[in-house]
């Protein structure tokens, strides 16, 4: 009886410690994402918008942050830019190439194989990653273009890459292969994409271990990769059915990613250039030259920083002045043509290699000579007006111009001349007041006139 007593005790005792076992945790929170979509070529511009949705994702606490790329790429220092704030994220970073149709190629590689998952989209690509100086050896190098060999492999003697196009390729190999090794995916084939320019499909990116995974839209790629566990990270991935918030470019980037496009760059440069011409040709005009100071000038920066051949800009300046001085000087269309082809000339030189996704393309080229042309054209054209004009006033052409005697001419006094009073002498005797005269000649502010006979 007292051991019954005793276990029914302890049983009332433990009662309250298994209720509370039983009662359900607190639900975690909803995952939240971060997405943030570019398209276009590596800029400073696509580095400040990926890494200030990098630091978003961190400062707002989102679960991981998804970069929805398509590139053609672009700059090596933007690049390493965002390849070293992927790296050092304190949230996953997800790069995912898409939609269909897109691609990851030259810094595009770089970025993608960075991130802590990289995914694909079905019908996209990545690869290509030959780095490339623009604007010659002092420029920034950009990626994207397969290096000449020789029979033997290496670069054929004078011809193909240049002494610093091969330690840019071998520093973008070592690079890019550093990044596959943290990652573990294949270094090998990494370093084939800046040796040798490989590209390859999405299906086979993941075969290769390229990528991680393919999936058709983003809400597939978060439910795919839930529960992941990364190394950086000691928690596991929580993406599936997270609520997605989407970061856009602000005003800003969106007008310098604008500025930096290379046939905007361009046709700023024609829009400036023929502001400049307008302005010279007809001083106080004001607006032309404003506006044109200001599209250089935008114009200038987007050279600068997509790093163009200084040959080039300065060949189409040059061509801007032969223009405006065949306007000042009778060449019979010498100095037209020169500057027409100097400008050409040095369009077709601003950018080196378009594989990486920076040239300025032909119409864009054709469009902004033609627009010069016609201004120049339509500037010559009243300036030879102007020249051949009668003139309506001047002193020098008086004779013949009919007036009237304001006061009698005793034979001085005055007349009347185009709505205005001038000193008179009357070259036959006395003249009435309001009698017609024509005007003889000029001898300083004193017109010298004769009666008009009646008609």
């Amino acid at each position: 009886m007292r051991a019954r007593a005793v276990l029914l005790a302890a049983g009332l005792a433990l009662w309250p410690a298994a209720g509370e076992a039983k009662k359900p945790e607190a639900a975690a929170p909803a995952p939240r994402v971060l997405a943030a979509a570019f398209s276009g070529i590596i800029t400073p511009v696509a580095a400040e918008y990926m890494g200030s949705a990098i630091e978003k994702a961190a400062a707002g606490g989102f679960d991981a942050v998804v970069i929805e790329l398509d590139t053609p790429g672009g700059l090596d220092l933007p690049m390493r830019e965002i390849v070293k704030a992927i790296l050092a994220s304190e949230v996953p970073v997800i790069v995912y190439v898409s939609p269909a149709g897109a691609r990851a190629a030259s810094a595009g590689v770089f970025i993608t194989m960075a991130a802590h998952v990289a995914a694909m989209a079905p019908g996209t690509n990545i690869g290509a990653a030959h780095p490339v100086a623009l604007g010659g050896t002092g420029g920034l190098p950009e990626i994207g273009k397969e290096k000449e060999k020789g029979k033997d492999g290496e670069k054929a003697e004078g011809k193909g890459e240049s002494v610093m196009e091969a330690k840019l390729a071998q520093d973008a190999g070592a690079y890019l292969q550093a990044i596959a090794t943290r990652r573990g995916r294949n270094a090998d084939l990494a370093a084939a994409m800046v040796s040798r320019s490989t590209s390859i499909i999405s299906g086979l990116a993941v075969r290769e271990r390229i990528v991680d995974l393919e999936a058709a839209s983003l809400e597939a790629l978060l439910k795919a990769v839930d529960g992941r566990k990364l190394t950086d990270f000691p928690k596991a991935l929580r993406t599936a059915g997270a609520s997605i918030e989407r970061l856009s470019m602000s005003a800003r980037q969106r007008l310098l990613a604008a500025v930096c496009d290379p046939n905007v760059a361009m046709l700023l440069m024609s829009i400036g250039g023929a502001g400049i011409l307008i302005e010279l040709y007809s001083p106080g005009l004001i607006l032309p030259g404003v506006v044109g100071a200001v599209s250089l000038v935008l114009a200038f920066y987007s050279f600068q920083t997509l790093s163009a051949s200084y040959a080039g800009v300065l060949l189409i300046l040059l061509g801007m002045l032969f223009l405006l001085l065949e306007l000042k000087i009778t060449s019979f269309g010498l100095l037209a043509l020169s500057g027409a082809a100097s400008v050409l000339f040095g369009s077709m030189m601003l950018f080196k290699d378009a594989s990486g996704g920076i040239a300025v393309s032909y119409p864009a080229v054709a469009s902004s000579l033609v627009t010069l042309l016609v201004i120049f054209t339509g500037l010559l054209y009243v300036g030879k007006k102007a020249l051949t004009r009668k003139r309506e006033a001047g002193i020098e052409d008086i004779k013949g111009e009919a007036a009237v005697a304001a006061t009698a001419l005793k034979p001085g006094g005055a007349v009347f001349w185009r709505g205005e009073l001038w000193k008179a002498l009357s070259l036959e005797g006395e003249i009435p007041d309001g009698a017609p005269v024509t005007v003889e000649k000029a001898e300083g502010l004193t017109l010298l006139v004769r009666r008009r006979p009646a008609p």
